[in-house]
């Protein structure tokens, strides 16, 4: 079988978490990604814990790890003229350029995109930011956490008597990436139709607002009462404890049948609950009740009952629990050595192919492809760069 996409090569000048997570899938599918890095100014991601052996290492970073793999890492010094002009040699090799520096950085050095279109009339370029490259906002600086702020992520999330929530990471670098992965694959199909490269702007908020449509759909007046686990439509509705420590349950009951059907198996008989109004108005008590029965299962095998008589329910996976589940032990994390993570299983894409393939390679240490990919794939020579090198351009 083929990779799909074997023939596609990317310059990836992103960083931390927004674009190298959608450059990463494209590797993993067989994209070549050469990872354009400096040692002046090391990816925040390499600086990020957790650490091989738990020593800062910038070849060493699990969550590098985890959103590089499959890539080629190349040093540039892109405060350097020199530098910027290797660059522009591997925006001429490239079909695709990723880049989610701060708005205006890419200008700055002379890799705008309409000079990068001088270089190759069809490139296809793709910039990540916060809230886009145009509107009031489109110079603003920040993270995904800023994204959750602005999308109103952050505001629906939460208890009701507490403060609005932000969320433990940084969605915005996970959902983002989603939508540059698809955007640059129908960028790719255009090209193929039309023969004409573009520039794709996507921004965080917008694929964060995109996700939570229903919510706002429910809330059209705003944002609303923060509900935490609960649900208007459905009760009991949350996780709940279960027997040993930090150990808990998913249970969701939508339909009084369904209620009905727990109940029995908690010897329940309050009539106050047999109805959904009568749940919602009672829940805390509710939730109590339910709670005092749930501690005294097994995760697990309550799960499995629950299941059993139509209810919707499942254990909350812990950390260990995900990486044992044997669900995801068909192949979703792949095997990969690793000069300082060692022997390490990395996910990869979630996917399944009947006639094609995908692979999960080790993530780069810092420049290791230097060689390889300046003179095996830009034809440099070897003088050029160790005089580039020396000068401080290739670092």
């Amino acid at each position: 079988m083929t990779l799909p996409l074997a023939d596609v090569k990317i310059a990836d000048f992103s960083w931390v978490g927004a674009g190298p997570r959608a450059t990463k899938d494209l590797a993993d599918l067989g994209a070549t990604v050469v990872k354009i890095e400096s040692r002046k100014r090391l990816d925040l991601g390499r600086l990020s814990p957790p650490f091989a052996n738990d020593r800062r290492d910038p070849d060493g970073s699990a969550f590098f790890a985890l959103t590089n793999t499959s890539k080629l890492s190349v040093t540039i010094n892109l405060s350097d003229e020199r530098g910027v002009a290797v660059a522009r040699k591997l925006v001429a090799w490239a079909d695709v350029v990723v880049e989610n520096f701060s708005p205006g950085y890419m200008e700055r050095i002379g890799l705008a995109y309409e000079t990068l279109r001088e270089i190759k009339p069809d490139l296809i370029m793709a910039s990540v930011s916060v809230a886009g490259r145009s509107g009031p906002l489109g110079t603003m600086r920040g993270y995904g956490n800023s994204a959750a702020a602005l999308s109103g992520l952050a505001a629906l999330s939460g208890w009701p008597d507490r403060d609005p929530h932000m969320p433990p990471f940084a969605y915005g670098d996970v959902v983002a990436p989603m939508f540059a992965t698809v955007a640059i694959l129908a960028a790719l199909a255009h090209r193929r139709q039309t023969g004409e490269g573009q520039h794709i702007d996507i921004s965080q908020v917008e694929p964060l607002i995109h996700t939570m449509a229903d919510c706002y759909a429910r809330q059209p007046a705003g944002i609303g009462t923060r509900s935490a686990n609960r649900s208007p439509h459905a009760a009991p509705h949350g996780a709940f404890p279960t027997r040993g420590h930090d150990q808990y349950i998913a249970i969701a009951v939508r339909t009084d049948a369904e209620w009905q059907r727990l109940a029995e198996c908690m010897k329940c008989t309050d009539a106050r609950f047999a109805t959904l109004a009568g749940r919602k108005q009672h829940e805390t008590e509710l939730e109590a009740l339910l709670a005092a029965w749930t501690s005294r299962f097994d995760k697990h095998q309550l799960a499995d009952h629950l299941n059993a008589l139509g209810i919707a329910a499942e254990a909350v996976a812990d950390g260990r629990d995900v990486f044992t589940d044997p669900e995801l032990q068909r192949g979703h994390y792949h095997h990969v050595e690793h000069s300082k993570l060692g022997r390490c299983d990395l996910p990869g894409p979630p996917l399944r192919f009947s006639e094609s393939s995908l692979r999960v390679e080790p993530p780069p240490r810092l420049g290791e492809h230097q060689e390889q990919v300046l003179v095996g794939m830009l034809g440099m020579s070897r003088e050029e760069i160790a005089a580039l090198t020396d000068a401080g351009a290739l670092r």
